[in-house]
């Protein structure tokens, strides 16, 4: 069975610290896994200051996949990357994307996608 679902939605950065803003998020059911790609934007600077990796969870908080990025984007924004192959529990019918800044810590709200089987 095949699923794709596609989420777009925008929020305003906040002014006080540079959270990485989860702009889009793409599932897609491959098998009996899930290959996610998330697009982020963020005021990468550089090696001091950048988006170093996403995470998925699920309703109750608890990771289910984990996306390390290895290098600022500084030139590419807003940027997309996946995670391919990420086993999702039988019945889960929503997730949670939320991004990392190597300065300010984790993004404010989870970006909340729903699955459709």
């Amino acid at each position: 069975m095949r699923c794709l679902c596609l989420v777009l939605g925008f929020v305003a950065s906040s002014a006080a610290a540079d959270h990485p803003d989860i702009l889009g998020v793409q599932l897609k059911q491959v098998g009996t896994a899930w290959n996610i790609a998330v697009t982020v934007l963020h005021p990468d600077t550089g090696w001091d200051h950048y988006v170093d990796g996403w995470e998925v969870l699920d309703a109750t908080g608890n990771r289910l996949g984990y996306r390390l990025l290895h290098h600022p984007h500084v030139e590419e924004q807003p940027f997309t990357r996946s995670l391919n192959g990420l086993p999702l529990p039988e019945g889960t019918q929503e997730v949670f994307v939320r991004a990392h800044c190597s300065v300010d810590g984790w993004s404010t709200a989870p970006f909340r996608v729903e699955l459709r089987h």
